[in-house]
């Protein structure tokens, strides 16, 4: 696939529902990160839970993400290239999403070549060999009968409950021994895919920023813009973990 270097990859942004002064400063350090990207003339990627609840109607969407919506549009109007992979706190999308808001939106995982290299794209939720019962929530809540009855509510309906299961971002952190344990079993994961010819292996969902290499390839788990401000770059020769304000230059 052809995109503009470098290539950008951010996740877990979980813009939230109420708009408090701390979600405010965070989106103030997100929109400073698309100037930069903007800059670089670039393309981005945003590897699910861009918000803390998602659901669009046939005839509504969310309101409290405005600014989003209008700095997003800003963005692609300057040229840069935005594609977007659904996570599991905003699977829910209709054609604004898809045909108004981004370049391309991708429902799955995707395996796409870029400057001759073979990545594979996931948010990365389900993939722990202990999450078996996720695994079946997560076929029932994509599910058409599940997202039929949820839009037969009124929006109103809907979107309270969705703030009933929003967090406030404790929920994201973990101790050091249980994201440890995370980023070995998605080690195990990754390999078989580096085994397959992947040069890079990419996941957001934990909520930790790690780089980690195989003797095949390389993955990056992204971090969230909740408290590490992390993104992945590919300058076409490699793939870097970068902290935003720590390296604005990149």
């Amino acid at each position: 696939m052809s995109m503009d270097l470098p290539v950008y990859f951010i996740s877990d942004i979980h813009l939230m529902l109420k708009r408090t002064e701390s979600a405010i400063k965070r989106e103030e350090i997100l929109y400073s990160f698309f100037d930069h990207v903007k800059n670089s003339g670039g393309t981005l990627f945003i590897n699910g839970d861009l918000f803390d609840f998602y659901f669009e109607y046939q005839d509504v969407i969310p309101k409290v993400y405005a600014p989003f919506y209008y700095q997003i549009l800003k963005l692609r109007e300057s040229g840069v290239k935005v594609h977007y992979v659904l996570g599991n706190h905003d699977f829910w999308v209709m054609d604004f999403i898809n045909d108004y808001l981004f370049d391309e939106v991708y429902e799955n995982d995707l395996k796409i070549d870029i400057a001759e290299k073979t990545f594979y794209i996931t948010h990365g939720d389900g993939y722990l060999s202990w999450d078996r019962s996720y695994r079946v929530l997560k076929r029932f809540i994509r599910s058409r009968l599940f997202i039929w009855f949820y839009r037969s509510l009124h929006p109103r309906i809907g979107y309270a409950f969705g703030r009933w299961v929003s967090k406030k971002g404790e929920h994201y952190k973990h101790s050091d021994e249980y994201n440890k344990r995370i980023a070995d079993e998605m080690q195990k994961q990754a390999k078989p895919f580096f085994d397959g010819g992947c040069d890079y292996f990419i996941s957001g969902h934990y909520h930790q920023a790690k780089e980690l290499k195989d003797e095949n390839g390389k993955m990056l788990i992204l971090g969230d813009w909740l408290s590490f401000f992390t993104y992945g770059k590919f300058d076409g020769q490699d793939l870097t973990l970068n902290h935003w304000g720590k390296n604005e230059n990149d």
